[in-house]
Protein backbone atom coordinates (compact mmCIF):
# COMPACT_ATOMS: atom_id res chain seq x y z
CA UNK A 1 0.00 0.00 0.00
CA UNK A 2 1.41 3.48 -0.60
CA UNK A 3 0.14 6.69 0.89
CA UNK A 4 -0.95 9.41 -1.46
CA UNK A 5 -0.27 13.03 -1.29
CA UNK A 6 -1.42 14.53 -4.09
CA UNK A 7 -3.34 14.05 -7.33
CA UNK A 8 0.33 13.82 -9.28
CA UNK A 9 0.97 10.76 -7.09
CA UNK A 10 -2.40 9.26 -8.04
CA UNK A 11 -1.76 10.49 -11.63
CA UNK A 12 1.73 8.34 -11.71
CA UNK A 13 0.39 4.85 -9.79
CA UNK A 14 -2.03 5.21 -12.44
CA UNK A 15 0.30 5.58 -15.95
CA UNK A 16 2.52 3.21 -13.63
CA UNK A 17 -0.25 0.13 -13.35
CA UNK A 18 -1.34 1.03 -17.27
CA UNK A 19 2.02 0.14 -18.65
CA UNK A 20 2.06 -2.78 -16.40
CA UNK A 21 -1.06 -4.38 -17.73
CA UNK A 22 0.88 -3.00 -21.23
CA UNK A 23 -2.59 -0.53 -22.10
CA UNK A 24 -2.52 2.07 -24.09
CA UNK A 25 -3.83 5.30 -23.19
CA UNK A 26 -6.29 5.02 -26.28
CA UNK A 27 -7.48 1.79 -25.21
CA UNK A 28 -7.62 2.32 -21.40
CA UNK A 29 -10.13 5.40 -22.26
CA UNK A 30 -12.10 3.05 -24.43
CA UNK A 31 -12.40 0.75 -22.12
CA UNK A 32 -13.12 2.88 -19.91
CA UNK A 33 -15.53 5.06 -21.10
CA UNK A 34 -13.37 8.43 -20.46
CA UNK A 35 -11.80 10.62 -23.36
CA UNK A 36 -8.07 10.00 -24.06
CA UNK A 37 -7.72 13.43 -22.62
CA UNK A 38 -9.48 12.82 -19.74
CA UNK A 39 -7.11 10.13 -19.14
CA UNK A 40 -3.52 12.08 -19.99
CA UNK A 41 -4.70 14.92 -17.63
CA UNK A 42 -5.61 12.27 -14.70
CA UNK A 43 -2.52 10.61 -15.29
CA UNK A 44 -0.86 14.53 -15.28
CA UNK A 45 -1.99 15.04 -11.48
CA UNK A 46 -4.53 17.57 -12.78
CA UNK A 47 -6.57 18.42 -9.35
CA UNK A 48 -9.88 18.81 -10.74
CA UNK A 49 -10.92 15.41 -12.49
CA UNK A 50 -13.98 13.88 -11.69
CA UNK A 51 -14.03 11.01 -8.61
CA UNK A 52 -16.48 9.03 -10.54
CA UNK A 53 -14.54 8.54 -13.21
CA UNK A 54 -11.22 8.17 -11.25
CA UNK A 55 -12.66 5.35 -9.65
CA UNK A 56 -13.66 3.61 -12.90
CA UNK A 57 -10.58 3.91 -14.11
CA UNK A 58 -8.65 2.60 -11.26
CA UNK A 59 -11.20 -0.45 -11.09
CA UNK A 60 -10.57 -1.24 -14.77
CA UNK A 61 -7.01 -1.49 -13.27
CA UNK A 62 -7.73 -3.32 -10.35
CA UNK A 63 -6.96 -0.36 -8.25
CA UNK A 64 -7.94 0.41 -5.00
CA UNK A 65 -8.93 4.19 -2.85
CA UNK A 66 -8.26 3.41 0.39
CA UNK A 67 -9.24 5.67 2.87
CA UNK A 68 -8.29 5.62 6.41
CA UNK A 69 -7.12 7.74 9.82
CA UNK A 70 -3.35 8.46 9.89
CA UNK A 71 -1.55 6.87 13.08
CA UNK A 72 -4.31 3.80 13.31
Amino acid sequence: MKTVHSAADIGKAIRVRRKELGYTQAFLAEYAGVSASFLSELENGKETVQINKLMDVMSLLGMDLCIYRRGE
